[in-house]
């Protein structure tokens, strides 16, 4: 995991910088690192972004403490897993990883609400699709069984075509990463599940 270290420094030091007590972390992979307007578009939940570059769900495991700890976190958005997948990584190896890093949260946090948002389809790895869809699948059912706190949320299915097919409107041009129009598509899907559990809290 020592390719990470630059990157994992870097949120130590913003983490040590930071001026405001941020609410809401959302941790995980490049998808969370390149989401930009993430701050703005979910200002309202007082987010930090703790994304990094390349990051599998197994590095998440490895480097929860070092990151994700320093924050007195209400709730936690998480994504991470096709990098496991393009990795070689079989989808029950990060299950398991995903049963760790539940059990991290659990132990720092205690029953405080989680997201886990869906593996999205690529273009670049659309070859991996069938173990990448039944990885959702057990995560899914896994959080359902068994972590109440926790809420599966799907991306997949809004982001294929009318064939089936991953939505090149979505992508950059490397087939893999969100452009604008992606990020947008995740807001309009992530927000509202959000919105739900703080307004259950303002009840």
């Amino acid at each position: 995991m020592f390719w990470f270290e630059d990157e994992v420094k870097r949120l130590e030091n913003e983490s040590e910088e930071r001026n405001y007590q941020a609410s809401m972390i959302f941790y995980g992979s490049s998808s969370i690192r390149l989401w930009t307007s993430l701050c703005n578009d979910f200002k309202q939940f007082s987010p930090v972004n703790l994304g990094f570059g390349g990051s599998t769900l197994a590095a998440c495991t490895w480097f929860f403490d070092r990151i994700v700890t320093p924050y007195q976190a209400k709730s936690l958005v998480f994504y991470a897993g096709d990098n496991d997948l393009g990795d070689g990584r079989h989808p029950e190896e990060i299950f398991i990883f995903f049963q760790q890093l539940a059990a991290q949260v659990g132990a720092r946090y205690g029953v405080i609400p989680c997201y886990f948002i869906s593996i999205k389809p690529s273009l670049l790895r659309w070859g991996l699709n069938d173990p990448l869809k039944y990885t959702n699948h057990i995560i899914e059912k896994e959080i359902a069984d068994h972590h109440k706190n926790w809420q599966f949320i799907d991306v997949y299915n809004h982001m294929l075509d009318e064939h089936g097919n991953p939505d090149k409107s979505y992508f950059e041009p490397d087939g893999l990463h969100l452009n604008k129009k992606g990020y947008t598509l995740w807001n309009s899907i992530i927000y509202p599940k959000l919105s739900e559990n703080l307004h259950a809290e303002l009840i």
